[in-house]
């Protein structure tokens, strides 16, 4: 990864960017930038929308509730979206939080909420799941902002999966117990395709819905080892395994 800048703070905004360009301030970013940080006249901020890749600016405050930034040079290209879906059972709202943050920067560019028989709850605040996404890009120096799809049931939600994309299975009852094996097995490394993964409810999935996704082409079902995780510590566990094997860390 190349040297970055750590020391400025980095925002997210949703207008087009370019040398010049002027960025009021809302309420929160100002309170942000000028009260909670403390960051005075001309100090630089980094700012992205997903499009136009990542930008320096510098602060012009107005007093202490009220600023704007001002686009001096753009100091990263803008990256493709990862090519990565994380479907995932909905989860609690503090959980769900922290599964949507933890599944950004580990490289998913697409959650997706699934409905199962033993999904906890069937309402997805997208609007929240969205924030998370964004404040995980901005604290993680990513560009491209994850897609945040409307929730689906499970057959639907593998439907909507491409033919040719992987689907990772987690599945404590899988037969192979060694992961980086199965997915050895499954793809070739050196040529990954693209990648799905699934991670159920805390109950688990049903023998119906196992057996269906089982069924799907294309899939293949591994274990994260001797113990049960929560669905959120699975998210962690199960993307590291992924992107070191077949994705963007190897």
């Amino acid at each position: 990864m190349p040297a970055y800048d750590f020391k400025a703070p980095r925002l997210f905004v949703e207008a087009d960017l370019a040398p010049g360009t002027v960025l009021p301030l809302d309420r929160a970013q100002a309170n942000y930038l000028l009260n909670v940080l403390r960051r005075g006249e001309e100090d630089p901020v980094l700012v992205f929308n997903g499009r136009d890749g990542e930008w320096r600016a510098t602060l012009v405050a107005k007093g202490r509730k009220d600023g704007e930034l001002r686009c001096r040079e753009r100091i990263r290209p803008q990256a493709e979206p990862a090519d990565l879906h994380y479907l995932f059972a909905p989860l609690k709202s503090a959980r769900l939080d922290y599964l949507a943050q933890k599944a950004v920067e580990m490289g998913a560019g697409t959650l997706r909420p699934v409905l199962t028989r033993y999904t906890q709850g069937d309402r997805i605040n997208l609007d929240r799941l969205r924030a998370n996404t964004v404040e995980a890009a901005e604290q993680c120096g990513i560009l491209a902002i994850p897609r945040c799809l409307p929730p689906l049931r499970l057959p639907e939600a593998m439907a909507a999966l491409e033919p040719g994309r992987l689907l990772v299975f987690c599945d404590e009852d899988a037969p192979i117990a060694d992961p980086v094996r199965a997915l050895s097995e499954a793809a070739d490394p050196a040529r990954p395709p693209p990648l799905a993964i699934l991670v159920g409810p805390e109950g688990g999935f049903s023998e119906e819905e196992r057996e269906a996704i089982r069924a799907r082409p294309n899939t293949v079902a591994l274990s994260l080892g001797p113990r049960i995780l929560r669905a959120d510590t699975a998210a962690v566990a199960v993307l590291a395994l992924v992107q070191s094997v077949l994705g963007d860390c190897r």
